[in-house]
């Protein structure tokens, strides 16, 4: 005997999120949504933080590291968005496959992140005072001199013969400031090598707040907090 009961076909709904182009477009939403609030990957682009990380590494930057009221401390590694003060800051690409390459990079992080993207290391906060040098050569933060382990060929600083009381001054030496509201003073490991927030007050004693340059609060992407590639370079920052 044949059954000729209707075939009862799948609610309008389950067939549109059943299909293959609605679950495409679905993980790529979420995929959006993870790296606009919670991290995404960063392509590190110079020498500027070397030996702690290298051309060419990809690292994983926490954007919640500094959210519901946290702020970078000293010693931590952030990307931000440079403003025109940094040579220039953000540039948008006129040529559009520069500007489709900078995308792809941005989402996986394998090429340039972003128009004029950044990465370096926090030395102080706002409201805290950084001069350079204490005697034996270090950078000097509320009165205390840090211990910076991870800095790499730094400029020349011999007490006595080249220092900030010499002539001519060690390139070391920076003028006291008082990092402003909402802004961060950094600056590369490889100091030597790095364009940073200080490079243009290197070797002066006289106070010219001018040639300092800041990450501000609102610019600052997130925490570097893992080198993600090349595989032997697995680590935590």
């Amino acid at each position: 005997m044949t059954d000729d009961a209707p075939v009862s076909r799948r609610p309008l709904w389950r067939r549109i999120t059943g299909s293959f182009l609605f679950q495409l477009c679905a993980a790529f939403v979420v995929f959006g949504l993870i790296l606009s609030f919670v991290a995404k990957p960063y392509w590190v682009p110079s020498g500027s933080m070397e030996q702690t990380l290298q051309v060419g590494d990809r690292v994983l930057v926490n954007r919640l590291a500094f959210a519901g009221g946290a702020t970078p401390h000293t010693g931590d590694i952030v990307v931000f968005d440079a403003d025109e003060a940094w040579d220039g800051g953000a540039r948008t690409p006129s040529n559009p496959l520069t500007a489709a390459l900078r995308w792809i990079g941005e989402v996986t992080g394998f090429g340039p992140s972003g128009p004029h993207t950044l990465i370096k290391r926090v030395i102080a906060g706002p409201g805290q005072t950084v001069r350079c040098c204490s005697a034996d050569g270090r950078l000097i933060v509320d009165g205390t001199p840090l211990d910076e382990p991870y800095v790499f060929q730094d400029f020349s600083f011999q007490p006595g013969t080249l220092d900030c009381t010499t002539t001519p001054v060690s390139p070391r030496c920076l003028p006291e400031v008082t990092v402003p509201k909402d802004s961060y003073l950094v600056m590369g490991d490889h100091r030597s090598n790095s364009s940073d927030g200080a490079a243009q007050c290197r070797g002066r004693t006289d106070p010219d707040p001018g040639c300092w340059r800041w990450a501000h609060s609102a610019e600052i992407v997130g925490k570097a907090v893992v080198i993600l590639w090349p595989v032997n370079r697995w680590s935590g920052l």
